[in-house]
C-alpha cells in the first residue's frame, strides 16, 4: 500500500509542478491577491468628493467648510453658487457629499441658536453614505462645540470652567487605531484558502476522468482508497504552504499584529483544509468536465464567502440564513484566525469552532469517498 501510494504522490507532484505557468499559478496569483484585497478591502473612507454651496459668505461659514476642506474623509473640489448646480452634481455622481449652509448661519449662531446645516449625501451605496454622515455629524458637532466654549468665554470667563459636561473616552480593545484593514486580512487569507483547495481538488480529480486516464489507473492495482489520498494529500501540503505565505504576506506587509500561538493557528488551518478537500472532491464526483467542475465550484464558493462573515455580519442576516451559516467551514475558520490574530484566544476558547471544523471535515470526505465509489460504479 504505501509503495502504491508514494508513486502516486510523486505522479501528482510531478504533474503539478512540470509546468512553468502551473508552479505560477500555485503561489503567484495567492501572493498578488493578497496584495491587492489586503488594499480593497476595507469600510475606512477617504477624500469623499464633496460639494459646498455657502449661501452665508460668513466667518463661521468659512470655518465650517475649512474643517471639512483639512479633514483626510472629504475632499472639497467645489464651491458653487447655485443650487441648480449642487443637484447637477449629485445626479451625474461626481460630488458624493455635498454641503449647503443657508442664508443667517451665523446670524443664528451669534445669537445662541440652533443654526441648521443641510447634508446632501448620495446614497447609491448606502455604505459610503452611511459612513461619510457620520463623519459630516462628528465635524459639525465638535464645531459647534468650540463655537459654543468660544462664545462662553466671550459673554461669561467665569462659568466656562464651571459648566458640567461628559467627555466621551473610547477605550477600544485588540484594534487601538479601529483600523478596518485589521479584521478583513485574516478574511483575506481564509477565503483565498478556500477558493484555492477547493479547485485544485475539484479540477485535479475530473481532469483524470476527462483526459481518460483515471480507467487507466483504476485497472491497476491501486485502490479506490489509495487513489483519493494520492490526489488529495498533495493539495492539502500545497495548501498548507500557501496559507504559510499568504499569512506570512499579510502579518509582514500590512502589519497585522500576531498575538496568538502558531500552534492554535495550525490546527485550525489543518481541519478547514480538510474541509475543502471533502468540498473539492465531493464537486469532482458531481462533475464530468472541468467546465462543469468550475460552474460548481463557483456556485460552493460564493455562497461560502458571503454566508462566512467576512464582509458582512452574521448578526445582520435573516435567522433562517443565520442557521444555514453553521454549516459552512469558512465561518469557524475566520473566527479562528481573527481570534489568534487579534485577540491572542487559544484552544479553550476557539474549542467549539475546532470541533465544528473537525465534524464538518470528517462528513465531506466521507460523502465525498462514498460519492466517488459509486461514480467509479
Amino acid at each position: 500500500m504505501l509503495s502504491r501510494l508514494k508513486q502516486m504522490l510523486i505522479k501528482e507532484f510531478i504533474q503539478v509542478f512540470r509546468d512553468k505557468r502551473t508552479r505560477f499559478i500555485l503561489f503567484g496569483p495567492p501572493i498578488i491577491q493578497m496584495l491587492i484585497f489586503g488594499y480593497a478591502a476595507t469600510f475606512e473612507i477617504q477624500h469623499v468628493p464633496t460639494a459646498v454651496l455657502d449661501l452665508d459668505h460668513t466667518q463661521e461659514s468659512r470655518e465650517l467648510i475649512s474643517r471639512f476642506s483639512s479633514s483626510p474623509y472629504f475632499q472639497v473640489r467645489w464651491h458653487l453658487t447655485q443650487q441648480e448646480e449642487l443637484v447637477d452634481l449629485i445626479d451625474r455622481g461626481e460630488a458624493t457629499v455635498a454641503l449647503q449652509i443657508h442664508p443667517g448661519f451665523s446670524e443664528e449662531l451669534r445669537k445662541g441658536q440652533t443654526a441648521p446645516l443641510q447634508v446632501v449625501v448620495d446614497a447609491t451605496n448606502s455604505n459610503t453614505a452611511l459612513i461619510a454622515a457620520g463623519y459630516v455629524n462628528q465635524i459639525a458637532q465638535i464645531f459647534a462645540q468650540d463655537y459654543q466654549a468660544d462664545r462662553m468665554g466671550r459673554i461669561s470667563p467665569f462659568l466656562v470652567n464651571h459648566i458640567p459636561r461628559v467627555e466621551l473616552q473610547p477605550r477600544p480593545w485588540y484594534n487601538i487605531n479601529l483600523k478596518s484593514r485589521w479584521f478583513f486580512v485574516p478574511g483575506v487569507i481564509g477565503s483565498l484558502t478556500l477558493v484555492l483547495v477547493t479547485t485544485l481538488t475539484a479540477f485535479a480529480v475530473v481532469r483524470e476522468r476527462e483526459i481518460g486516464t483515471l480507467e487507466q489507473i483504476m485497472v491497476t492495482p491501486i485502490r479506490p482508497f489509495e487513489f483519493i489520498l494520492g490526489k488529495t494529500v498533495p493539495f492539502f501540503l500545497i495548501g498548507l504552504a500557501d496559507v504559510s505565505l499568504i499569512a506570512t504576506i499579510g502579518t509582514l506587509w500590512f502589519q497585522v499584529p500576531f498575538r496568538g500561538s502558531v500552534v492554535v493557528l495550525l490546527a485550525g488551518t489543518v481541519l478547514f483544509l480538510l474541509c475543502m478537500l471533502g468540498a473539492g472532491l465531493l464537486i469532482s464526483t458531481v462533475s464530468s468536465t472541468q467546465q462543469q467542475a468550475m460552474v460548481t465550484a463557483f456556485f460552493f464558493i460564493m455562497p461560502a464567502v458571503i454566508f462566512s462573515g467576512f464582509g458582512f455580519p452574521i448578526s445582520t442576516m435573516p435567522r433562517w440564513l443565520q442557521y444555514l451559516t453553521y454549516a459552512n467551514p469558512l465561518r469557524y475558520f475566520l473566527t479562528v484566525l481573527r481570534g489568534v490574530y487579534l485577540k491572542g484566544t487559544s484552544f479553550d476558547i476557539l474549542w467549539p469552532e475546532m470541533i465544528a471544523m473537525a465534524a464538518l471535515g470528517s462528513f465531506l470526505l466521507t460523502l465525498s469517498v462514498l460519492r466517488f465509489h459509486k461514480a467509479l460504479d
